[in-house]
């Protein structure tokens, strides 16, 4: 006779289990294991006010719980993008006064679908609060069971382990945290993902759209179902009469086969789709400080470059034959950056936004009309987000001025925060950078942010409006930029925040990172090595710079963007080595933005002692190159790998770039192993391949 005390505790588990289960009431996407029906997939995914795949709670309630019977109205548009279809849903309640707006874009022939939420309060009151907000609320049922793993890249910390690659493989009930730091996006954390199911030989790649703190989390139910979840960190607030918000955007896209089959069709997508196009091509450019990087102490950085000097370095590339596509100047050009008597420098004159009459007494005009005839364009550094205390924009603009309280006699301390989220603030910059940026002849912008914004937000919220700061500055960020892009269609926006801090899905598509990390600084050619070994994964287009023109220390910063700061003008350097160095850039620089192979794995490989090789391959012909390095404590001459996206039954020619010496392998030989050899510690070697 059964136990009556057991049954009722058996019920009562039961009971659990279903208000648990009830509780999340997320979405479900079923992984069918094919190409995924874009349009039908959106359809019945956004035609209902339950089961979508994204919630927030008002007034403390889920959204599951009413949003179904909401009004729904959907919205037929016409994306920029022929190839694209554009969805816009709106679910709003006569009795609440609010919309929710949400606007999907989906990618037929890639498998990709993006959406972002909005929130807008119809009615003549303060609408209710709104919090929790997921932009991504969903569960992902695979075909087979099996373990799932997370692939994803370290946040920029500014170390030799930026962007390195890490695999989660979840147990049932494990979770996954990630969350940036400081209010810059990519700062310790990184957007960007690829969720596999090996057992069903099938994935998704997520990125998340947010250049603020926004959080993912992820977590294994039963033997084949991951429940993801992502959205805005802070926010807990209420909307003013006729007030509109944007929160997070998030992507998605499809995949079956391997996981670098994933990787490899987002890369392709981001260059197709994503990224901003110049004259129908995507930024790829190598580029130059050409102004011999850093000043010689007191000094720092260009800030006792003068017009005359800068002119005379662009000829001087010129005479050489070393003329890059972009002449950048950085940090130092602007007022106040030479003072060093003054105990002034570049760092604490940010806000002082006039050219130095003292150094360039005609603007930077003279430079740029140089760059030009030259035959290159013309790359200026700005900061406008950091406002140090007492310089211009300081005084002069105080009402625009955010600030929050810091260590007593820190540097951060002098920082202000300039208020972007202030609509009139934000005006006021789009046309000052945008009158400066035409007078002066500058083709592109490179925006740097060295303050961590998130405290500013925070301390200047308005009561009872939790992440109202961040989300009116992210807004207009984007609003500042895409202003820049439209009234400059050639421009380029140069994306460097302490290097690469601020890299998620919105900002890809309006600016290139040509500074990944200011890691640089420290000259260790090994980190750059790792950086773009690790940032490959997700994005095609990167950069670094690279000091030495030797072969190690060059190939370690190759990426499909590359900036050459040599020092031109001192002894000992060889001009023929450098255009050598560029001559091997130029062969091999279009491969960068094919597929992408690692070779050596994704466990720790910051290490002195070690091998790291990849591949890029070019699937419209099978040609490709094998770049590889044996770090200075490595005590082992050879490396095995495995070469992927080769025709087993064809023959491939390889041919050692520094000796001459070919080989000839079928595709299944290189598949099965290839050993790269080098006899000498602290050593490249780079391969190119074709299909015989």
């Amino acid at each position: 006779m059964p136990n009556p005390f057991s049954i009722r505790l058996s019920v009562l588990l039961l009971l659990l289990v279903l208000q648990f289960e009830s509780a999340e009431a997320k979405a479900v996407i079923a992984m069918k294991g094919d190409r995924v029906e874009i349009s039908s997939w959106i359809d019945a995914r956004f035609s209902r006010g339950s089961g979508v795949p994204f919630s927030f709670r008002l007034d403390g309630v889920p959204s599951s719980e009413f949003l179904g019977s909401w009004k729904r109205v959907c919205r037929i548009t016409v994306p920029d993008d022929s190839s694209a279809l554009s969805r816009t849903y709106t679910w709003s309640d006569e009795s609440s006064g609010l919309a929710v707006i949400c606007e999907v874009t989906g990618y037929p022939q890639s498998d990709v679908v993006e959406w972002v939420l909005r929130f807008r309060n119809l009615s003549g009151g303060n609408s209710g609060r709104i919090s929790e907000v997921k932009v991504a609320d969903l569960r992902m049922d695979y075909p087979a069971s099996g373990p799932l793993s997370l692939h994803y890249a370290e946040g920029n910390k500014i170390s030799r382990a930026d962007y390195a690659p890490r695999t989660k493989v979840f147990d049932t009930g494990e979770k996954l945290h990630f969350e940036p730091s400081g209010g810059r996006s990519s700062s310790e954390a990184f957007p960007f993902y690829n969720i596999e199911s090996k057992a069903s030989g099938q994935g998704v790649m997520m990125a998340i759209g947010w250049t603020g703190t926004w959080f993912s989390d992820f977590r294994q139910v039963g033997q084949k179902s991951l429940c993801v979840e992502a959205g805005m960190a802070n926010i807990d607030l209420y909307l003013k009469p006729g007030e509109e918000i944007r929160v997070p955007s998030v992507a998605f896209l499809f995949w079956s086969g391997t996981q670098m089959d994933g990787h490899n069709r987002f890369r392709r997508f981001l260059l197709e789709h994503r990224y901003r196009k110049v004259e129908g091509e995507p930024v790829r450019h190598y580029l130059s400080s050409g102004f011999n990087y850093r000043d010689p102490q007191p000094f720092g950085e260009y800030s006792c470059i003068t017009s005359e000097w800068a002119v005379a370095m662009i000829n001087r590339y010129r005479q050489f034959g070393l003329v890059p596509d972009v002449f950048w100047l950085d940090a130092g050009w602007h007022t106040g950056a030479s003072d060093y008597q003054e105990g002034k420098n570049w760092a604490s004159t940010t806000g002082n936004w006039t050219v130095d009459r003292k150094r360039f007494p005609d603007g930077m005009k003279p430079v740029s009309d140089a760059a030009h005839a030259a035959g290159a364009k013309f790359m200026l550094w700005f900061e406008p987000e950091r406002v140090v205390k007492g310089t211009q924009w300081a005084v002069e603009h105080k009402e625009w001025m955010l600030d929050c309280p810091q260590p007593a006699g820190s540097e951060e301390a002098d920082w202000l925060l300039f208020d972007l989220g202030n609509d009139e603030a934000c005006d006021w910059l789009c046309k000052y950078y945008g009158d400066f940026l035409e007078e002066n002849g500058v083709d592109w912008y490179r925006q740097d942010c060295n303050i961590k914004p998130a405290p500013y937000w925070a301390h200047n919220d308005e009561p009872g409006r939790k992440g109202i700061k961040e989300i009116r500055h992210i807004e207009n960020l984007y609003r500042f930029w895409d202003y820049l892009l439209d009234r400059f269609p050639e421009m380029v926006i140069d994306n460097c925040a302490s290097g690469g801090k601020r890299l998620d899905w919105e900002t890809i598509s309006r600016s290139v990172p040509l500074w990944r990390s200011d890691y640089y600084h420290h000259d260790d050619p090994d980190g750059y090595q790792c950086h773009t070994y690790g940032l490959n994964y997700f994005l095609p287009i990167h950069g670094t710079g690279i000091l030495l023109p030797d072969k190690y220390s060059f190939r370690s910063s190759l990426s499909s963007t590359l900036i050459y700061n040599w020092k031109i003008t001192e002894k000992g350097v060889s001009v023929l080595e450098m255009q050598e160095r560029l001559a091997e850039y130029r062969s091999i620089s279009d491969y960068y933005l094919e597929d992408y192979y690692p070779l050596t794995g994704d466990g720790d490989l910051t290490g002195h002692d070690v091998w790291l090789a990849y591949q890029m391959h070019r699937p419209s012909d099978g040609t490709g190159i094998v770049v590889a390095f044996r770090r200075e404590e490595s005590a082992v001459d050879n490396c095995p790998v495995r070469l992927q996206g080769l025709s087993p039954d064809k023959s491939y020619e390889l041919t050692d770039s520094d000796t001459g010496v070919s080989v000839v392998k079928t595709g299944r030989e290189l598949s099965e192993g290839f050993r790269l050899v080098l006899d000498s510690p602290k050593s490249s070697l780079l391969i190119k391949y074709k299909v015989l």
